[in-house]
């Protein structure tokens, strides 16, 4: 099972992977929004926001999200490790359920070209 360590390793290394982006993908990441990331097995969740193409968390809190985020994600510490470090896909992984993101519908459209 993952630690918070490397779950907040992963987000950071999500982050500069998004900074690093070209084209579609850079242009879905560059909006300014609220995020949630909850780590199910470890009942934590990482609050921050999604900031000039870059993931910002500011605080990690236990339990679930303490305000509704405007992008909500929802998984294991492995399935976040896994889907960072490219061993699973993140657009199957949410199609099974391993993986819950919810947004508005605008922002689902912005998102696509992410996953």
């Amino acid at each position: 099972m993952a630690t918070i360590t490397e779950c907040r390793d992963a987000l950071d290394r999500l982050s500069d992977n998004l900074a690093r982006a070209d084209g579609d993908v850079r242009g879905a990441a560059a909006f300014d929004r609220t995020l949630s990331c909850h780590i199910t097995d470890l009942d934590s969740t990482f609050t921050g926001r999604l900031a000039g193409g870059r993931i910002e968390v500011e605080s990690l809190v236990a339990g679930p999200p303490p305000a509704k985020a405007q992008i909500r994600l929802a998984m294991t510490g492995d399935d976040l490790v896994a889907m960072v470090g490219g061993e699973l896909n993140f657009a199957k992984a949410w199609a099974s359920g391993r993986v819950r993101l919810e947004a508005g519908f605008r922002d689902l459209l912005r998102l696509r070209s992410l996953l």
